[in-house]
């Protein structure tokens, strides 16, 4: 009997694992059935996309970038084919080859071995893009496997006229990406629009077929003519050079503008670098001071208050004024002249740069007539020149003007200019009192998308054109005392024996970093003139950051000579006829013309 419990109890185990087994094979078998069937009529269409991916891909067909071209047609930028060297870590067999494609690069082999091996599983990996002629040859002597390394092809920007106007023109980055100048302000323009391909590859990650059908063709960067003049900008960037060598400055730049149609024919900054070797160029360098860098422009400024009083007939140009032999009262503030000087016509306290002559102007125009006049001008708000980085310079509310504004401001202070604003409020002055938006682009050309007959004319963005002042109140500052300033006042030493020029000095303080107030060691150095007087051309501005070398830092002895010299230089190469002063030289001028200009 105790037996036969015993069997029963053991069946009766023995069946219910039986059927534990077989609940749990069915339960298997329809698991694995529905995702049999999900992958077969829910899943196939994602599956079969995901296949898809993985076999066809999409290839970026680069556009290739438009060039810039000077105002004649000269190569400032261009864009050539070049190689770039790939490899693919899967397929890459031990770091033999590694170590000589290091050394023909020049690479840290440390690094690219830990690239290496972070990508193990990648199909492709840069090794070094842009090669020069040398590096191609080397890698191609060493004989690569084929399977594992590469090369493919791509653009790169080059500059022929190696550091001529970078910081006009900017750079294009590795990528091909507009930094700084026109390579940015434009690069909607330049870079182009990129096209595509479509490619299939085998399970190994290699190309098998290119299917053209659906291929969009690249659509290459618009070429820019700009209104720069390469030899103007040589001769621009080589007085430039002769400052750095004479005075060491902290900075300088210079512009050259012409004055009937404000383009600019020279932008030119120092620190500067060479386009080609972007890996070279230092911090201080990449700042373009023309349009980036504000200072006060102390006398310089002094022409516009003039200006305004004179179109406000608050001052007649015979009139006279007591500068009270160098010392004059304004509330609490005792101003000075750097000579004693007792009556002065308006002529005179612009020749002989009188602070207290020019605040007892400012006393007659007010603080809301000096605002109406510096805003007016154009500071305290960009040029519109076609740059990125132009600031805005500084120009403080009204409401926060006091007593101390109705002096200071007619002498160049407490107003911070940019070089670029300082030079198209001048040209407004040697143009008949019109002020002009400056302007850097000539001409766009996209032959293959938008042909244009030579009869069309050449798409040119419109002039803004605002009087500020009559002519006739302009044409005399220009001629009388402003000209006079070179002829025999503060400006002498920018005389020329061919042209009659007209100019304005200045000599601005800057404020000293430890106690804020004005520095008698740190100047900003300038000087502003144009030629011929009579019907104006050119016009040229030479700004000059903390000269540290002597101890006359006068704008008309640092930034005077080598502004005149910009001017003879570029009047001469635009062969402007000599005034009737300088006809004497022309039966000369042959040679010596040929003499300067190299």
């Amino acid at each position: 009997m105790g037996s036969f419990l015993k069997s029963g109890i053991s069946q009766s185990r023995i069946s219910w694992r039986s059927w534990s087994l077989i609940v749990l094979v069915v339960l298997a078998w329809l698991v694995i059935s529905g995702r049999l069937v999900y992958l077969q009529y829910v899943g196939h269409q994602q599956f079969k996309t995901v296949v898809a991916r993985q076999q066809v891909f999409k290839e970026k067909i680069p556009a290739r970038p438009g060039d810039i071209l000077d105002r004649n047609g000269r190569l400032l930028a261009t864009t050539i084919v070049t190689n770039s060297l790939y490899v693919v870590p899967q397929r890459l067999k031990g770091n033999q080859s590694v170590i000589p494609v290091c050394e023909a690069l020049g690479l840290d082999q440390r690094h690219f071995l830990k690239r290496l091996k972070q990508n193990d599983d990648k199909l492709f990996l840069w090794v070094k893009r842009r090669l020069s002629d040398t590096e191609l040859k080397k890698i191609r002597a060493l004989k690569l496997a084929d399977d594992a390394w590469g090369f493919r092809q791509e653009y790169r920007r080059q500059y022929p006229q190696g550091a001529l106007a970078a910081h006009a023109l900017g750079l294009r980055d590795i990528d091909g990406k507009g930094q700084g100048g026109l390579e940015e302000a434009f690069d909607h323009m330049i870079c182009g629009q990129d096209g595509h391909r479509f490619l299939v590859r085998d399970a190994h990650g290699r190309v098998i077929e290119v299917r053209n059908d659906s291929r969009v063709a690249p659509r290459n960067g618009e070429t820019l003519v700009v209104s720069l003049d390469s030899i103007i900008q040589l001769y621009t960037e080589r007085e430039l050079q002769g400052i750095v060598k004479d005075w060491k400055p902290k900075s300088a730049c210079a512009i050259v503008m012409d004055v009937k149609t404000c383009e600019v024919l020279a932008l030119a900054s120092v620190p500067t670098f060479d386009l080609n070797h972007p890996e070279e160029i230092r911090e201080t360098a990449w700042k373009n001071t023309a349009i980036a860098s504000i200072y006060e422009p102390g006398s310089t400024l002094k022409p516009f208050i003039v200006a305004a009083a004179l179109e406000k007939g608050l001052i007649s140009r015979d009139e006279e004024f007591d500068c009270e032999y160098g010392e004059y009262r304004m509330g609490k503030r005792l101003l000075h002249d750097h000579h004693s000087y007792g009556m002065l016509s308006v002529t005179d306290i612009l020749v002989k740069s009188s602070n207290i002559g020019m605040a007892k102007i400012g006393e007659r125009l007010t603080n809301v007539g000096l605002y109406e006049a510096v805003t007016a001008f154009g500071f305290g708000q960009k040029t519109g020149i076609q740059l990125p980085g132009e600031l805005t310079g500084i120009v403080r509310p009204l409401k926060s003007w006091n007593i101390y504004s109705t002096g200071s401001v007619p002498m160049g202070q407490e107003i911070a200019v940019t070089p670029i604003q300082l030079i198209t409020a001048h040209v407004a002055l040697a143009n008949q009192g019109k002020l002009l938006n400056p302007r850097l682009i000539r001409d766009q050309i996209d032959h293959n998308y938008f042909p244009r007959s030579e009869d069309e004319p050449a798409q040119v963005r419109p002039l803004v054109s605002t009087p500020l002042v009559s002519p006739e109140v302009a044409d005399w500052l220009v001629q009388v005392p402003m000209l006079e300033t070179v002829e025999r006042g503060t400006g002498r030493r920018a005389k020329l024996d061919e042209y009659k020029v007209f100019g304005k000095t200045g000599t601005a303080q800057k404020p000293d970093p430890k106690t804020g107030a004005y520095s008698s060691q740190l100047h900003v150095s300038s000087f502003i003139c144009g030629a011929p007087a009579h019907d104006p051309r050119v016009l040229v501005l030479v700004v000059v950051n903390e000269p540290s070398v002597g101890e006359n830092h006068y704008g008309g002895t640092i930034a005077g000579p080598p502004a005149a010299e910009i001017l003879r230089k570029t009047l001469l190469y635009l062969h402007e006829p000599f005034d009737e002063s300088g006809s004497r030289f022309e039966e000369r001028s042959a040679s010596r013309v040929r003499n300067i200009l190299r």
